[in-house]
């Protein structure tokens, strides 16, 4: 094990939550992936969504769409969207679906949260999360009803924007990566990448919370958002900001102190998977 893989390893057994040091084990220690789904099961509901702090600012232990996406990630990391909860998750998205067919941002709650959590009492469809839901869904395979008024519904947000904020362009990004149509895919990309440059920070110490290249590009894409020398640089800049204790840390908020390591743990799993697809690791 290199010292960077060995560092990450010490910050994860002193800080992380169980799922992600067993999400270490299985991707850089010949783990057992199967113990990470055991533990993944325990954030999903009877609904078939997922709460309980797997969004670890989302502290209620109610289903909420954001989650979702969370558990979307992993299974796809693990190659494991085969595994029962997904299809269950996918009946929970069509039962919190509006009628154009997206799911909301967020839905109400009186569960402790981070103040930027708040919604209306009757919340539209929103492309973050349904794009990378559905754009996840397509990548691996899924069949479900609910995949097809989804994907409908983010083709024609999709057509109406000019402009995005940063998490609603990462957002269509996964989609238009992943989305089969591949002709309309690359001809929204060319039309909006304008748009994701302008989302994305390409200064790698800018301060406050803002998202970088390999935020948008976590492993390389099909679709030409960067070149290689930007991809590099910030490479390098990851390699160059781990933590004394062997961690990556949030650049935004930690509205209470057990967030801090919650997201240290997932961020520090992130660049680890990022820093491997690249062949840095």
């Amino acid at each position: 094990m290199n010292d960077l893989l060995h560092r990450a390893s010490g910050y994860l057994l002193l800080h992380a939550r169980l799922l992600d040091r067993l999400r270490f084990e299985a991707l850089f220690g010949g783990g057992s992936r199967a113990r990470v789904l055991d533990v993944l099961r325990g954030y999903q509901n009877a609904d078939g969504g997922f709460g309980h702090a797997l969004e670890p600012d989302l502290r209620g232990s109610g289903s909420q769409p954001q989650p979702v996406e969370i558990a979307f990630w992993l299974l796809d990391e693990l190659d494991a969207f085969a595994d029962p909860m997904t299809a269950a998750a996918c009946d929970y998205l069509t039962g919190i679906s509006t009628r154009e067919g997206g799911v909301p941002f967020m839905l109400p709650t009186d569960a402790p949260r981070a103040p930027w959590w708040q919604t209306d009492a009757d919340p539209p469809a929103n492309l973050n999360p349904t794009a990378p839901l559905a754009g996840l869904l397509h990548k691996n395979g899924v069949t479900h009803p609910w995949l097809g008024p989804a994907t409908d519904f983010c083709w024609s947000r999709i057509a109406g924007l000019d402009k995005m904020q940063q998490y609603e362009a990462r957002a269509v990004l996964t989609f238009l990566e992943h989305v089969p149509d591949r002709e309309r895919a690359l001809a929204e990309f060319t039309r909006l990448k304008p748009a994701f440059l302008a989302a994305v920070s390409l200064e790698p110490d800018q301060p406050g919370h803002v998202h970088y290249p390999l935020d948008f590009a976590p492993e390389p894409l099909r679709l030409p958002l960067f070149d290689t020398a930007v991809l590099e640089r910030h490479l390098d800049v990851a390699v160059r900001d781990q933590a004394d204790d062997g961690g990556w840390a949030p650049n935004w908020e930690m509205w209470t102190p057990l967030v801090q390591h919650e997201w240290g743990g997932y961020l520090t799993m992130g660049k680890l998977r990022t820093l491997r697809a690249y062949g840095r690791l």
